[in-house]
């Protein structure tokens, strides 16, 4: 699917723009790149982000797509694409385990305390620009969730930043079910909505209501199970109690907004209760005094680097959250929650050295294998392994290092950020933002006085039927450009 600057005003648009010249006018909206064969990048520093640690002037073969092998002085094929990686490094690539990043429209549906039967999956934005714009910091995959407005809100998904695919190939296959709960303050909502209050106002009352939400699904289930008699009207199909019955049965994890250690407690209470467990607390800014609790449950954590005071329930947060929970043996991970921090993921995995003393190599898998595992991927991403997606990132220094720059980034064994190639092309998307810029600002210009109409010997034949009329172009061009005069 090609990404068309003016979609709506299609083959109009084109029609009125002025020669290129030397640009070439749709310098960005290509297709995905192509997936060569083979690619070889040679003699690279290889966090691989698994058992085998750092590997030093290490080898990656890759074969259509996936890892098919690492190592040093690998054979390739006469016909794969070599690059000589000497002196840089190579990581995973990067995973924002919390974003909303790519999602048409607002992230909530507020109107209701569980809105268990929304999908993020139906409002991907596969035109986001933040998609490129973290592609150049390394990122490669994402965790797309549903708002905090609900103790139990809707179905999240996991996307690769395939740009340029059609929404529904961003969508990582295989993947399990996922959906957001939330905790605290923003289900709770009596600080910043009192003129139309939602039950429930209080933290008790959002776990109770958790709470009832399950005892209801488990009716709801022995309803469906009775046989009743030949006239029998069926139950009403309740898709909010099917969810939840998915929750209990393990078809669906549960990935928790959430700040504050009573009420993390709490919930594992009542998912204990219901025979389910949390597979991750998010935000979790109070992890650190209940680690031992949520290593014991099974829930992983991924958290804030260095979020605190935001808000008066953050208020015990602390950075060295990430690495005490890890210590203790949280499966843990660092997200970014926000599209301009998910840009620069490996530095808020680098603040984990600084604040806690964590090794660099286990500091990188905060936003690499932790991360995967916490989303049900670890066989498929987050680690520079055989058989495993050829999901890669190729940094020009040490990847924890605030002076480092990413040269390239591959997904699926496809080159989707260059940094060269961006370098390169900006002139010509420049060049095309002035084109517009212009023909907005001749079509707003004063009309001249008209010409004296042509004679019929003066008009060309050529020309008859030629012309469009721009008019559709150009209006689209008014609302996208704005005020751009």
């Amino acid at each position: 699917m090609k990404r068309k600057i003016l979609l709506l005003a299609g083959v109009a648009l084109l029609a009125v723009l002025p020669p290129a010249q030397a640009y070439d006018i749709e310098a960005w909206n290509s297709d995905q790149p192509e997936q060569p064969d083979y690619v070889v990048i040679r003699n690279a520093t290889v966090w691989t982000a698994d058992e085998a640690g750092i590997l030093e002037e290490a080898d990656i073969l890759v074969r259509r797509g996936r890892i098919a092998r690492v190592g040093r002085d690998l054979r390739a094929p006469g016909s794969a694409i070599e690059i000589d990686a000497s002196g840089r490094h190579v990581t995973p690539g990067l995973i924002d385990a919390h974003s909303h990043a790519a999602i048409v429209g607002g992230v909530n549906e507020s109107s209701l305390i569980s809105t268990a039967m929304v999908r993020i999956g139906d409002v991907i934005d596969a035109d986001s620009i933040n998609i490129y714009r973290q592609m150049a910091g390394g990122l490669t995959a994402m965790h797309l969730m549903h708002g905090s407005a609900n103790a139990i809100g809707g179905q999240n998904i996991i996307v690769k930043l395939r740009w340029g695919a059609d929404p529904r190939e961003m969508i990582v296959d295989g993947q399990p079910g996922l959906i957001k709960f939330a905790l605290g303050e923003n289900p709770k909502q009596s600080n910043w909505q009192p003129e139309t209050p939602r039950y429930p106002d209080s933290r008790q009352g959002v776990n109770q209501i958790i709470d009832e939400k399950f005892q209801k699904a488990e009716r709801y289930r022995l309803e469906h199970s009775r046989r009743g008699g030949r006239n029998d009207v069926p139950p009403r199909r309740d898709l909010e109690m099917e969810t939840l019955l998915d929750i209990i049965d393990g078809e669906i994890d549960v990935h928790s907004h959430g700040y504050r250690a009573d009420e993390f407690i709490a919930l594992l209470r009542t998912a204990e209760r219901h025979g389910f467990r949390i597979t991750a607390l998010h935000h979790v800014l109070e992890g650190y005094k209940v680690a031992d609790e949520l290593a014991e449950h099974g829930a992983g954590a991924s958290t804030f680097s260095d979020w605190y005071g935001f808000k008066y329930e953050a208020r015990d947060a602390i950075p060295y959250n990430a690495a005490l929970m890890h210590e203790r043996g949280v499966l843990t991970s660092v997200n970014s929650d926000n599209p301009e921090l998910a840009r620069r993921m490996n530095i808020e995995a680098a603040k984990a050295v600084r604040y806690g003393g964590m090794d660099e190599h286990e500091a990188l898998k905060l936003v690499t294998a932790n991360a995967a595992a916490q989303l049900g991927l670890a066989d498929r991403i987050g680690r520079v392994a055989e058989d495993l997606d050829a999901d890669l990132v190729i940094w020009n220094g040490h990847p924890l290092s605030v002076t480092s720059r990413v040269d390239q980034t591959w997904i699926d064994g496809r080159l989707y950020f260059d940094r060269e190639r961006d370098l390169e092309s900006r002139e010509a998307w420049e060049a095309e933002r002035q084109q517009l810029i212009e023909l907005v600002e001749n079509e707003n210009a004063p009309e001249e006085e008209a010409e004296p109409e042509a004679t019929p010997e003066e008009e060309s034949p050529e020309a008859e039927g030629e012309a469009s009329d721009p008019e559709p172009g150009l209006d689209v061009l008014r609302r996208m450009l704005g005020g751009a005069r």
